[in-house]
């Protein structure tokens, strides 16, 4: 058994610690394993902590040894991206720049699922500074292959967490997400991921001591990805909550009040009418018959609100605040990193003071119209992305492959500029790719949408872990 703990899923690993069935020390042996075995084929974990992590599984074996209480993650390893601060280890970003930059201390993410019992196995590659494209590659660590196939992108800017945990080097992986950085790569690797309402989760994205500007505290959002819904769910219920270093995070509760059954699902497949893949409306329209079958109401919609708009109004002040910064960030991206946001700020011109200032009105004005929508509808069912998973790199090739990119992951941004919570989940498998749909809902009802997702995993199943192929 203990050659292939790591296919468990993140719950059943925790039990088994719990009750003494395994080690933490042998569940970590066993997936420092698996990354001895594939991770040169996909090149998805980084800065690797084996040392490190074996030190902190002995202490979980040795609390469970003593009586004391072990936690929901206990001796569960974990991969984190690496924007994403881990006491006493470079926080790269991706970029030669920040090689040293060493983390004084956890980032409130990493903190919360240590505090449960889980176990940092390393840090995941992303693409250079988040920014120089959807395909996981960076300076320092090279690109990241989809496990599924070399010939497509694991997507990005979570790139590394899908991959790992789409492989097995990890049952969970700790992204961000501002656009889709957490679902599509979950889709593209075929597992889950969550992306929480603005607030949820308290997080911590500076470089260095500066505060990021408005777009960037309201866009990026930490979310961790699984193989199952389930472990989602674990590690939602984990992640949730107030801490002093982030004043954006608030003490919602875990779980709404119940809705009255059944609950209404708009179902769209083509947002904007922009165009989708036949297999990625396959996908909603097989995920929609699993909803109906577990008694859920979709109804077909014609668009989701204000979608254009969102995303006028996300690319405008996204690229203003670029703009501010560029001169500066431009040489820290690497040799060619600069192009995918040149080729953004190429397409849409930075604003003003005064368009920006009303583009903050225009943003509320999209959440309410939101609101008033999941009001009547708790639940949104549509694509990740518009298109089959794309060839690495195409985002910034060209012109022309740069619009296919951000056509296609239309539904993530607007969903983050709006800043609703939404669970990525797999629905099969197409000529060898896996395919997922997104499940969005009201703010702060991530529970709505994990257990709407569940249901449709439940009928169409789960697809990882996976052995990489070339």
């Amino acid at each position: 058994m203990h050659s292939t703990l790591w296919k468990l899923t993140a719950a059943a690993q925790a039990a088994a610690v719990r009750d003494g069935e395994v080690s933490a020390v042998e569940l970590v042996d066993a997936h420092l394993t698996r990354i001895a075995e594939v991770n040169s084929a996909v090149n998805a974990v980084t800065q690797l902590l084996a040392g490190r992590a074996r030190t902190d599984a002995a202490a979980v074996d040795r609390k469970r040894a003593e009586g004391a209480e072990l936690g929901p993650l206990a001796g569960v390893p974990f991969t984190v991206k690496e924007s994403t601060a881990i006491e006493g280890v470079p926080t790269t970003f991706g970029a030669e720049r920040f090689r040293d930059l060493v983390a004084r201390s956890d980032a409130p993410p990493v903190a919360r699922l240590r505090a449960a019992g889980a176990i940092p196995l390393g840090h995941s590659n992303m693409p250079t500074l988040i920014l120089a494209g959807v395909h996981t590659r960076s300076e320092l660590f090279g690109d990241t292959a989809n496990p599924w196939s070399g010939e497509v992108t694991p997507g990005g800017t979570s790139g590394g967490d899908g991959a790992a945990v789409a492989s097995g080097m990890a049952p969970l992986g700790l992204g961000n997400d501002s656009g889709g950085s957490v679902r599509i790569p979950a889709s593209f690797c075929g597992v889950a991921g969550l992306k929480p309402t603005y607030g949820r989760f308290a997080a911590d994205h500076r470089i260095g001591p500066d505060d990021p500007s408005l777009a960037a505290q309201f866009l990026v959002v930490d979310g961790p990805l699984a193989r199952t819904v389930g472990d989602l769910r674990l590690a939602y219920e984990v992640l949730a909550g107030v801490d002093p270093r982030d004043p954006r995070a608030v003490p919602v509760p875990l779980y709404g009040e119940p809705l009255e059954r059944p609950v209404k699902v708009a179902m769209v497949t083509d947002p904007g009418g922009h165009g989708v893949h036949p297999s990625v409306r396959k996908a909603v329209e097989s995920a929609a018959d699993a909803l109906r079958d577990a008694g859920y109401e979709v109804s077909e919609v014609v668009d989701v609100p204000q979608l254009d708009e969102a995303l006028e109004a996300y690319a405008r002040m996204t690229r203003t605040e670029f703009a501010t910064t560029w001169p500066v960030v431009k040489p820290l991206l690497g040799e060619g990193g600069h192009r995918y946001i040149e080729r953004g700020m190429a397409e849409v011109a930075p604003v003003g003071l005064a368009e920006y200032l009303r583009l903050t009105g225009v943003r509320m004005g999209i959440q309410r119209d939101w609101a008033q929508f999941l009001d009547e509808y708790p639940l949104v069912l549509g694509p990740v992305f518009t298109e089959p998973p794309f060839a690495p790199g195409e985002e910034v090739r060209d012109d022309e492959g740069y619009r296919r990119v951000q056509n296609a992951m239309r539904l993530c941004t607007a969903t983050s500029f709006v800043g609703l919570p939404a669970v990525a989940v797999p629905t099969g498998v197409v000529a060898g790719l896996p395919y997922g749909v997104q499940l969005i809902g009201r703010s702060y009802r991530e529970d709505l949408c994990l257990e709407a997702a569940e249901e449709v995993e439940r009928r169409l199943g789960v697809l990882t872990p996976i052995d990489p192929r070339p």
